[in-house]
């Protein structure tokens, strides 16, 4: 599993741009950049939706005014269930950036991922937040299966 202190590796995520699919480099948005990378097991599901994306909606500009210059939103769903989310609940017009690791190869390279068959959810995000500086992370908390609250917009935000 990361840790603090350690580089994130590279990794190709997508989003929806205006052509349609677009791959975003993990590193190039990092490069000398403060940014939180907070992840949810699943887009539009209960805690996900209810909770965890809308502590990141509620504390943006809070972030922003503590020096972080992206927010980060990552789920292993496809890149257009990520761009309907951001834009259905607010997070979108937040300035938070809806990106998809659909394969989860950036969760299964950082040792995130988890599966709950009960629940029809296969190799998907343990529930995160990190801080990373440079492509370095700086703080990070993950929280316990079934538990949203180490790693919320204001959990990041008291430790800031």
């Amino acid at each position: 599993m990361i840790l603090v202190g350690q580089r994130l590796p590279e990794a190709r995520l997508l989003r929806i741009g205006a052509g349609g699919p677009e791959e975003v480099q993990l590193s190039e948005r990092l490069s000398g950049r403060k940014v939180v990378i907070f992840a949810v097991p699943g887009a539009f599901t209960p805690t996900c939706d209810s909770a965890h994306l809308p502590s990141f909606i509620r504390s943006a500009d809070a972030l922003r005014a503590k020096g972080v210059e992206e927010i980060i939103c990552l789920s292993v769903n496809d890149a257009h269930v990520m761009r309907v989310w951001g834009e259905a609940t607010g997070a979108t017009a937040a300035g938070i950036t809806m990106l998809a690791d659909s394969d989860a190869g950036f969760t299964t390279a950082v040792g995130l991922t988890y599966s709950a068959p009960a629940a029809g959810m296969f190799d998907r995000s343990r529930r995160y937040a990190m801080v990373v500086e440079d492509g370095i992370v700086t703080d990070f908390e993950l929280d316990p299966l079934g538990q949203c609250s180490l790693s919320t917009g204001d959990a990041v935000l008291e430790r800031l």
